[in-house]
């Protein structure tokens, strides 16, 4: 397949507000792992560019509730975020931060060419201000409701629910994040892209030059908005955290987030550049670089539209080739979210499974939101790895080296005469770089992990087939070549599994001892190459590739979610406001008491009822009590606790409930007794 021979790849700025979670890596991180991977294997010259996006008013909102200044806010999630990075194998040639000296050069540079080219417009508008705070609300400083879709709690640059990128005047009812006041509107001037300049030529490169090789959800969000029609947009906002407009009259503002971001993937591949002794400009600037961006959906219009504006106002850059935008990805049927703590976060995860990266990247791969919204669960998971990694990547390779080892202390046998089947089956393995290869290509990269597993599958097919354990009896020379077959494609998936299993690949090839370079096959080679793995070559002993992952694992992982669930509820929950005023003599009328429970039983064809027989210390009665799925009636038999004792029996599925149990609730919304413990049963309520 013909294709430029330098790439440059970026991923998209994580906010460094927080933790990376699995739906980052699912969407934008492992896909683009596993293309860099890819590309370097098979002979490419790869420039990897990642950052974090330190500029983001999330992040002003972030160290404003922490009581700490911005600076230290990115300082901490930056070094969090890129050492996860590392820690889960995602190869950066140059990971950088957008507070680095070199991006503040290279934004505001960026600036200045397109104003002195007259490429902005200024214009003086009406913008949300916050009277108390005295400032102006940009981004996430406002919320209200999306006119599109009705969400109300769209933010003042878009709505997480459907999408769309909005400007902050553009919400109904909008509501400052500082103060929750109704904000005003206020003059102010600032600097525009205008957007609809460059219609016709978005137009022609999108909707006709990139309609058959895009994805369905990028080629058709893009098309949506150009139908809608292109308008100015801002590049300049008035905050205090930024890199200043260096221009005249920008005094107090800075350039807007979505402007000064994806700069970063050039001021990034720059410091690289720098670092290596590198020229930085032909990943830019040659139309021979073959330019990727691997976003999330919520990405596509400022990758595809905006910034690809930029790009062309300029005038010296190359466009994007591509933009394989995922769709999100949600855990356990419910949306990612990381203010209710609903996720599965990349530190504590390395933390929990230390050595097993490769699961999880197997795991997200395998169900990765390609075309769709996806569901991670944990059961999902286990399967993964204990029905397919274990059970047949790990069983193929294990019986390989168990059976070498016992028949010919490690060394790969002499084959003898092939046959048909080992014919086809070598033929097969060489076909697999082409096969997973095209998928990759077409960033198909769950398509082309099954097709890496096929060809685990390929091999424990051959093994169950020829029975090496039963030929040895009969016929040594036929189980040789068996052996020899095998051995080829447990090379094989040491090369081709690197982009997907990283780890995994490095200890295969240290097991089969293909570390050196005259051993080690390239992708390519592993097609070309006659002979994979040698007669006379030494390979190591057995090791497990995976371990199975016991119930009690994923339960734990499931009790954690459960507990953020609860917490999360617990913290918003509405107290509930204070009742009708009564009179003194009013509350003097209820009669309550301490009483011990005597005995209980559950009340049938109920979820909730507990039928208690209880002594008030005046006589024993029949309380039927909402209780049940709080406790058992086991554990409530013996319970000092307080009752109301002149409340008029009420009939309840069939039973005269003679009184009422006092509870409340713990933060997480478990009911407990108003506990009498140091009471004597009988004693009525003092009021003092």
């Amino acid at each position: 397949m013909n294709k430029p021979k330098r790439y440059t790849i970026t991923t998209a700025l994580p906010y460094t507000n927080g933790p990376i979670h699995i739906g980052h890596l699912a969407g934008v991180y492992v896909p683009a792992d596993i293309y860099a991977r890819y590309l370097r294997l098979t002979g490419n010259d790869v420039a990897f560019i990642g950052g974090s996006d330190e500029h983001g008013v999330p992040i002003t909102i972030k160290a404003k509730n922490e009581g700490v200044s911005p600076q230290d806010v990115v300082d901490k999630y930056h070094a969090i975020i890129k050492k996860s990075f590392e820690d889960f194998g995602i190869t950066y040639d140059n990971y950088s931060r957008t507070t680095a000296p070199i991006h503040h050069e290279t934004a505001s540079e960026f600036f200045k060419t397109l104003n002195e080219k007259g490429e902005f417009i200024e214009e003086t508008t009406e913008q949300l201000y916050d009277e108390d705070a005295n400032q102006f609300l940009a981004d996430r400083f406002v919320t209200g409701t999306c006119p599109k879709c009705g969400n109300e709690d769209a933010y003042g640059d878009q709505c997480e629910n459907c999408g769309t990128s909005l400007n902050a005047t553009d919400l109904i009812n909008p509501k400052s994040a500082l103060t929750g006041n109704v904000p005003t509107l206020k003059q102010t001037k600032h600097w525009f892209l205008p957007l609809d300049k460059h219609e016709s030529f978005l137009k022609e490169w999108i909707l006709e030059g990139h309609k058959k090789d895009w994805k369905p959800n990028v080629y058709g969000q893009c098309k949506s908005w150009i139908d809608d029609g292109l308008r100015p947009r801002a590049v300049t906002r008035d905050l205090d955290w930024g890199i200043p407009v260096p221009a005249e009259g920008g005094e107090g503002k800075v350039l807007y987030v979505w402007f000064d971001a994806p700069i970063g993937y050039i001021s990034s591949t720059k410091e690289w550049a720098a670092r290596e002794g590198k020229d930085w400009e032909p990943y830019w600037k040659d139309k021979d670089t073959k330019l990727v961006h691997f976003i999330g959906k919520d990405n596509i219009v400022f990758h595809c539209i905006i910034f690809p504006a930029m790009l062309k106002a300029e005038g010296s850059y190359i466009l994007p080739d591509n933009v394989p935008a995922n769709e999100f990805l949600n855990l356990e049927g419910n949306k990612l979210s990381t203010s209710k703590n609903w996720a599965v976060w990349l530190p504590e995860y390395l933390e929990d499974f230390p050595g097993q990266q490769d699961v999880l990247r197997y795991a997200l791969n395998a169900n990765a939101p390609e075309t769709k919204d996806n569901d991670f669960t944990w059961k999902d998971f286990q399967a993964r790895n204990n029905n397919e990694l274990v059970a047949i990547f790990g069983n193929f390779i294990n019986r390989v080296v168990v059976l070498t080892n016992k028949y010919y202390e490690g060394i790969v046998p002499e084959p003898a005469e092939f046959n048909e089947v080992d014919e086809e089956t070598l033929a097969s393995v060489k076909a697999y770089p082409d096969v997973i290869a095209s998928s990759i290509e077409r960033y198909r990269f769950r398509e082309a992990g099954q097709e890496l597993m096929n060809l685990a599958r390929l091999g424990n097919k051959y093994l169950a087939d020829a029975e090496p354990w039963k030929v040895i009896k009969e016929d040594e020379a036929r189980t040789k070549t068996i052996m020899y077959v095998a051995l080829q494609i447990a090379s094989a998936l040491a090369t081709l599994s690197e982009p997907f299993l990283p780890f995994t690949s490095e200890k295969l090839k240290n097991i089969l001892n293909i570390t050196s370079s005259v051993l080690e096959s390239s992708w390519n080679e592993v097609s070309t190459k006659k002979v994979l793995l040698p007669a006379g070559h030494q390979i190591g002993k057995a090791e497990l590739l995976f371990s199975k992952i016991e119930d009690d694992t994923i339960q734990k992982q499931l009790d954690k979610l459960e507990a953020s669930k609860k917490a999360n509820e617990a913290a918003n929950k509405t107290v509930e406001p204070q009742k009708e005023t009564i009179a003194f003599d009013d509350f003097t009328k209820l009669d309550i008491r301490v009483g011990t429970i005597l005995e209980a039983e559950k009340m049938p064809k109920t979820k909730k009822l507990l039928k208690l027989k209880v002594d008030t210390g005046i006589d024993t009665r029949t309380i039927v009590s909402g209780i049940a799925e709080s406790f058992t009636a086991e554990e409530v038999i013996g319970k000092r606790v307080t009752v109301l004792v002149n409340l008029a029996p009420r009939a309840l599925r069939g039973v005269e409930s003679q009184g009422m149990i006092l509870m409340t609730e713990t933060p997480e919304g478990k009911l407990v007794f108003v506990n009498p413990d140091d009471a004597s049963v009988g004693n009525g309520l003092q009021i003092s």
